[in-house]
């Protein structure tokens, strides 16, 4: 029932873009379906790194300590995140970006993603804007963006000085699988899903269509904030684009190759902040401090009165964890 109510909500507003006439509306055409990324609009602020162009904006001073948020996805991008940007009052210079393929950044062909291409972005970016070798740098990541911090830190143990994951998918994909499968109850690219979702008689894409991809998986992960949702999502929160192509492409490497983000996390003492939030009954403490335990010193906390999007609608319940944290590594 809920699914249905969901396909009559969508239709007619699928219908209303489409246009009754032939013509009346190119669904390839930049802009028609999703915001122009980088790429396509130089009014965008952006920075060139690693032979991409990345949406990305810097708040305070860019000599105080680096914050660099990491938004969840594979494929969203920072724009729920932006409450982050209040670390700049309290002397942090907070950097976000969106990911490759993500959000408002450039769009890059499917079988171009990988983890290692994200990883050196990440890098890259750092690097962009890090004012000095003795600046210190740290990471502030989401969902897959607690996941990415994870991997960064797996494979640069000695490249950060702190580090705070609110929430990570799993870091490894053992981890992934049994959270997957609490969490989300529809795969987003199963042919179900988009057969109830948005059906192709509406609007259809290939591979290489990434407009009609990027608007098809926006109207598809509504179900993520129904009412009851396990994660304990409020509602919508505001977003640019999704990356269809990047997410795809990193959930098939997932489930061909799998993952293991843990390796040699244990090279990394400085303490770490895991944040787990009191709604998301399919996270909790137990999975937080499962996760937490790859770290050799990791304070577990909770986040009142909020689910999984808990920087966009508790942010001052989170800041009341991740300032004090930050500020005892300055």
């Amino acid at each position: 029932m809920k699914q249905f109510m969901i396909l009559c909500a969508i239709a007619p507003v699928a219908m209303a873009m489409l246009g009754c006439s032939k013509g009346e509306l190119d669904p390839k055409k930049p802009g028609n379906l999703v915001p122009k990324t980088a790429e396509l609009d130089a009014s965008i602020p952006q920075i060139a790194v690693n032979g991409t162009l990345l949406h990305a904006e810097t708040f305070g001073n860019p000599t105080d300590p680096m914050v660099v948020f990491l938004h969840g996805g594979p494929g969203s991008d920072y724009r729920n995140g932006l409450n982050a940007k209040d670390l700049a009052n309290h002397e942090y210079f907070v950097v976000f970006y969106d990911q490759r393929g993500s959000g408002l950044s450039k769009r890059h062909p499917k079988n171009s993603f990988d983890l290692d291409v994200m990883l050196e972005d990440l890098r890259s970016v750092i690097n962009h804007y890090r004012n000095s070798p003795s600046q210190k740098v740290y990471l502030l990541g989401h969902s897959w963006g607690a996941m990415l911090t994870a991997a960064y830190i797996n494979k640069y143990p000695d490249a950060v000085n702190g580090a705070v994951l609110a929430e990570p998918g799993g870091l490894n994909k053992a981890a992934f699988d049994e959270y997957s499968k609490k969490s989300r109850k529809l795969k987003l690219f199963d042919e179900v899903t988009n057969d109830v979702l948005y059906p192709d008689q509406f609007l259809t894409g290939n591979e290489n269509d990434h407009a009609i991809l990027d608007y098809k998986l926006a109207l598809a992960s509504q179900y993520t904030f129904a009412p009851g949702n396990a994660e304990g999502v409020e509602g919508p929160s505001p977003f640019w684009r999704n990356g269809a192509a990047m997410l795809k492409k990193l959930m098939e490497i997932a489930e061909k190759d799998g993952f293991d983000f843990t390796t040699n996390l244990h090279r990394f003492t400085t303490k770490v902040l895991f944040l787990y939030s009191e709604n998301n009954t399919t996270y909790g403490e137990t999975f937080a401090r499962k996760e937490a335990a790859y770290f050799p010193n990791a304070q577990v906390s909770k986040v009142a009165g909020t689910g999984h999007e808990m920087f966009y609608f508790k942010w001052d319940n989170v800041k009341s964890w991740v300032l004090p944290y930050l500020d005892s590594l300055r």
